[in-house]
């Protein structure tokens, strides 16, 4: 029996898988803690029952996910929105320092995915599906560049790209915690706290309130940006290079936004602006994982985990080792370690989540609180976006 769903249908159940994630999350403390996102959790289980259906041959689904890239090209609009060069600026040295070192991260899993794959005689394209598409860019990134990966006939690379984020998300939260713990007691890092100037807090808080007559103007610059950005793509094209389909989009908000803070020419919206790309993010991930094909995992089961037991062990010592002693191997330094294993290898609630147990149990670090939610948020997925480009064009 083939049952289809046409693009109304297909965003209809993204919703339904939505509310039923939102639902389990709430009473299953396990979902809670970890931080997986309510998509994920009523996607996969929907996922789990089209594999059934396939596998028993009782049932074929197939779905019509036009909507699916509208949404993400919404979702990735608002994220080069946030790329704001006076938060960089004004930032200080700590906050260019942290952000080269999470470059070199991203770099890090890709090579490492890469050369691992070769070793494993695989394509390095299978490899890059555990790089840092799922690990620093977490689902939203997973699902944006699966397809493009599909593209170059990388068969299940959605699926795969997808597993490796929600295996992410359980690590990173998993290994932040004792990796900050073990610092901060074996190295006497309380001798370290020193009380903290927040006033690096540059961002203006009015700019982050929602205004109800504010969300039409936010979903024009979102649009404004959308259009534009199919000129920068369209320019992009012309380099013989391959592109996600929302760079171009990505490119044209950050621009916006940078203009308008040096110029003041215009007021960006970006409370608004990031609850629409919340919105967007949720409908995309929950399209994204009801068109999964679990049964594709199936032969690379084995490389899949000697692949992500891989990125665990490198984002351990990158943070142990290089992000600690450059930040300053103080008691901040700590937290920031613990804090980069969950956007590292998740999403920034996991890394927010990570530091709050450590601050609970010692004391708060301002300087973490700072770092780590404004270039986790505002530069990484922008930053790995353009990495992950390059990645697959040299390959």
């Amino acid at each position: 029996m083939n049952i289809e769903f046409d693009m109304y249908q297909t965003l209809a159940l993204a919703v339904l898988v939505l509310l039923l994630g939102s639902f389990l999350k709430k009473h299953i403390h396990f979902l809670e803690k970890f931080c997986i996102p309510a998509p994920v959790i009523g996607g996969l289980l929907f996922a789990i029952l089209t594999c059934i259906g396939y596998s028993t041959g009782l049932a074929d689904f197939t779905f019509d996910d036009t909507l699916r890239e509208v949404c993400m090209v919404f979702f990735f609009t608002s994220v080069g929105f946030q790329a704001n060069l006076k938060v960089l600026k004004s930032g200080g040295k700590s906050m260019i320092i942290f952000l080269f070192l999470v470059i070199t991260l991203i770099v890090s899993q890709n090579l490492l995915a890469v050369g691992l794959s070769k070793l494993l005689q695989l394509n390095p394209l299978v490899g890059m599906c555990t790089g840092s598409i799922p690990m620093v860019g977490g689902h939203g990134t997973a699902g944006a560049f699966g397809p493009v990966l599909e593209d170059f006939n990388i068969q299940g690379a959605t699926t795969i790209c997808t597993a490796a984020a929600t295996f992410g998300l359980i690590m990173g939260s998993l290994i932040g915690g004792p990796i900050g713990k073990r610092l901060i007691e074996k190295r006497n890092l309380m001798d370290t706290v020193a009380t903290e100037d927040d006033s690096l807090l540059i961002e203006d808080e009015e700019k982050h309130k929602r205004h109800t007559n504010m969300y039409a103007a936010a979903v024009f610059q979102l649009i404004l940006a959308i259009g534009l950005g199919t000129i920068f793509s369209w320019l992009l094209t012309k380099t013989g290079l391959t592109f996600p389909i929302y760079i171009g989009a990505m490119l044209a908000a950050a621009l916006i936004r940078n203009i308008a803070e040096y110029t003041n020419f215009t007021t960006i919206h970006m409370g608004e602006i990031n609850d629409l790309g919340g919105i967007s993010l949720s409908l995309f991930l929950g399209m994204a994982m009801i068109t999964l094909k679990l049964w594709e995992l199936a032969s690379l089961a084995l490389p899949l985990v000697i692949l992500l037991a891989a990125q665990t062990l490198l984002i351990g010592v990158f943070t142990y080792f290089v992000i600690f002693r450059i930040m300053g191997h103080d008691y901040d330094a700590a937290v920031l370690a613990a804090g980069t294993c969950g956007f590292g290898m998740g999403a920034t609630p996991n890394a927010m989540a990570n530091m709050q147990a450590l601050c609970d149990r010692f004391v708060p670090s301002v300087k973490a609180y700072l770092l780590i939610p404004l270039v986790g948020s505002l530069f990484a997925d922008f930053i790995n976006s353009l990495v992950i480009t390059f990645f697959i064009n040299i390959i």
